[in-house]
């Protein structure tokens, strides 16, 4: 059955051919011995209906544009293809032909009809047919290919009431938000639009949902194919009679379907590379294509002035002047964001095409006549603003709009009306449509007004819905309660074995210390050793010097009963000197006592230095005898030697007169360096004559001892009566 235009449905299957790539191997619907690929060049028909990227999906669907040339009876006008293509595996295959060479068989069914309103419905058939057809794994039975193009005609004809099947503006919607105006006004503006998706089908759907929010557009799509056909502009006449009740009428007259696709401009919904040339072409002024090929991605700045990239669900805009053109004015978008907010409050996951309330608020229907209403009161504000502009204003009548204040068309930007007037689609509604449409309806935008606190509030609700900050906070606070659990852990384990090796370290060290203790203790308990005999002072044999002799607090530790820890013959306890702290009492009493003993051995040195000093200047009785000290035989003193001045400063510097009898004893102890002398040669005494008259020569006595000048050191050190002495100390 064929259309008013002669045209009825056909069908065709395209292969691939692993040498000559895609072809058409065969027609149904067509004449005998005709070829309507030859007839009207439709050589790039095998590469729209085999999509780059469809081997990859077990099933995928393209759509597309084909110019039919003009015949006898009808001008050149634009039909519509829709394929499905499918994969089998060659080995499946019940008849193989020879020139099956790969291990799959791809091909693809395709149906091209007058309109594309129809495609929704025809998508499910094509499907179902070209699913049975594969499954006979027989490609040479072909008989369901024809009862299904003889179906087309009544199938479709039936199917013109559901012009929007399979078009969801919900989806739409969904995922560009308040972008989705932004689209809308821009394919008014007739630039050139690129979109760009992996699968096929979901990028060409975009586009027709994009153009059906135009009304009537989707089915006055004739000059679409080509950029050099504009039969719409030629067969259009101005509307002259209304009727409002009829919705149809009242579109008619407003001058709907706005044509964005006439002279100049191309709609390709899947546009194959070999098509390339008629984009670069400098005939094509605007146009609408898709493409699944990343190379275009590369050279978007050549091919696009907007790219819709749905795999990243982005907007990119090249040209700067469309850019400022497309911002959206405050009530733009306040009504866009009304639709938005309705969309998200219905939205079934599930059943996107649908709200989850299944009402009207927020359907297809409900979508198409919010824009619907918003297009009609742009093209009323736009009329309103060329009247403003033509009119003198003592000549205009403006009685019947008390309430529009100035120019309502700056609600809608007046950036895009002033660029939305230089296309060629306001050429053509401008000349079709009265100048005062405005009096059919009311010249304002649906949400007219300024920016509000309401507005704000409204945008920062949807951009945390839209960010899903709540969700990302609930995972964040399980992760982060997770993390601080297992650092806790891990914090609480490494301080537990710390703890632990500076135990094991200390009990290592007490007991280091309890076995040097255990050592020490008996030697200090012996009445023989150097400490019972002296009290603590060293032997003249050690080298040790004075600050040496300190005790060790452990030598003056004593328990509970003033028993020393360890006594000789008895074992040595470590576990209980290990638990017993020790006493410092004892050992501040002992380190008393020491310093004691050390003020009386430097006074007795003090007290030897100052006699030998009185004794120069008195002859001696005895050869080299000299009372309170003496020197043994051999020992010589060379001239100027301060003898006791290293020794003298305990004295603070000054000479103490100590008596001869007691030998320079203080505090009760025994006098040092008392009966130690010895007797000198004869040199001895002549050298003490010559001490006796230099007796005023002898420096004072220095609280720093000096190293003496000029003296032969003895090979012994002069010994006092405890015996221990040392002269250079």
């Amino acid at each position: 059955m064929a259309s008013s235009t002669g045209f009825s449905p056909t069908v065709c299957v395209v292969g691939f051919h692993h040498a000559r790539g895609p072809e058409i191997e065969s027609w149904f619907g067509v004449e005998e011995g005709t070829d309507p690929a030859v007839d009207n060049d439709w050589n790039f028909l095998p590469f729209m209906a085999l999509s780059d990227g469809a081997h990859t999906a077990t099933e995928d669907f393209s759509y597309f544009t084909l110019r039919q040339l003009k015949t006898p009876g009808h001008p050149a006008t634009s039909r519509f293809g829709i394929s499905c293509t499918r994969q089998l595996d060659a080995r499946e295959l019940l008849n193989r032909p020879d020139d099956v060479t790969r291990s799959t068989v791809q091909k693809s069914l395709v149906v091209i009809a007058e309109s594309p309103h129809c495609f929704g419905h025809l998508r499910e058939k094509l499907s179902m047919v070209t699913r049975a057809w594969f499954a006979q794994k027989d490609f040479t039975d072909v008989e369901i290919l024809k009862e299904f193009q003889e179906s087309l005609a009544s199938s479709l004809q039936d199917a013109d009431d559901e012009q929007y099947l399979g078009l969801s503006l919900r989806e739409f919607i969904h995922e560009f938000k308040h972008q989705t105006l932004v689209l809308f006004k821009c394919c008014l503006l007739q630039p050139k639009m690129l979109f760009f998706g992996s699968r096929c089908e979901r990028l060409c759907m975009m586009q027709f949902s994009l153009i059906s929010l135009i009304p009537g557009l989707i089915r006055r799509l004739e000059d679409s194919a080509d950029p050099e056909m504009e039969n719409y502009e030629r067969n259009m006449t101005r509307p002259t009679s209304l009727k409002t009740s009829e919705r149809s009428s009242l579109l008619a007259y407003m001058g709907l379907p706005l044509q964005i696709f006439g002279r100049g401009s191309l709609f390709g919904p899947y546009t194959p590379l070999q098509q390339l040339d008629m984009l670069a072409d400098y005939g094509t002024k605007s146009y609408i294509v898709g493409s699944t090929n990343s190379l275009l991605l590369q050279q978007k700045d050549r091919y696009s002035d907007i790219l819709i990239n749905l795999d990243e669900s982005t907007i990119t805009t090249t040209s700067s002047s469309l850019r400022s053109a497309l911002a959206l004015s405050a009530a733009d978008r306040r009504w866009i964001d009304f639709l938005t907010q309705t969309i998200t409050q219905t939205w079934d996951p599930e059943h996107p095409s649908r709200p989850k309330t299944h009402g009207y608020l927020g359907s297809e229907e409900f979508i198409r006549l919010q824009f619907e209403e918003y297009l009609l009161a742009l093209l009323a504000a736009v009329k309103y603003h060329k009247y403003l502009y033509a009119v003198p204003h003592h000549l205009r009548d403006l009685s019947a709009f008390p309430d529009i204040d100035g120019d309502p068309s700056v609600d809608f930007n007046e950036t895009w009306v002033e660029a939305w007037k230089t296309t060629g689609s306001f050429r053509i509604w401008d000349k079709f449509t009265e100048n005062h449409l405005f009096d059919i309806v009311e010249p304002r935008h649906p949400t007219a007004g300024g920016l509000s606190i309401e507005d704000i509030n409204r945008r920062l609700t949807q951009q945390i819905q839209e960010l899903k900050l709540d969700e990302r906070l609930v995972q964040s606070r399980d992760v982060l309660n997770k993390h601080l659990a297992t650092s806790h852990k891990k914090v609480s384990t490494a301080f537990n074995n710390l703890w632990a090796d500076i135990e094991t370290l200390r009990e290592a060290q007490r007991a280091r210390h309890a076995d040097a203790r255990a050592k020490d203790l008996p030697s200090a308990a012996n009445p023989l050793s150097p400490l019972g005999q002296a009290g603590g002072l060293t032997s003249p044999s050690s080298p040790r010097s004075d600050v040496g002799l300190l005790p060790s607090p452990s030598r003056f530790s004593y328990d509970a009963e003033g028993r020393s820890p360890a006594t000789p013959g008895r074992g040595f306890d470590t576990a209980a000197l290990r638990a017993r702290a020790p006493d410092l009492s004892h050992a501040q009493a002992a380190v008393g006592a020491v310093g004691v003993k050390a003020g009386a051995y430097i006074s007795s040195w003090g007290a030897w230095a100052a006699e030998r000093r009185r004794g120069w200047g008195k002859p001696s009785a005895n050869k080299g005898e000299i009372e309170g000290g003496g020197r043994k035989e051999g020992e010589w003193i060379g001239e100027g030697e301060n003898v006791g001045g290293g020794v003298g400063g305990a004295n603070n510097g000054a000479e103490k007169d100590v008596g001869e009898e007691n030998g320079g004893a203080s505090n009760g102890r025994g006098a040092v360096g008392v009966g130690a002398g010895v007797k000198a040669q004869t040199a001895e005494a002549r050298r003490s004559e010559r001490n006796r008259e230099d007796k005023d020569k002898v420096p004072p006595m220095v609280s720093s001892p000096r190293k003496a000048v000029g003296r032969k050191k003895s090979s012994r050190e002069i010994i006092g009566g405890d015996g221990i002495g040392r002269l250079d100390a």
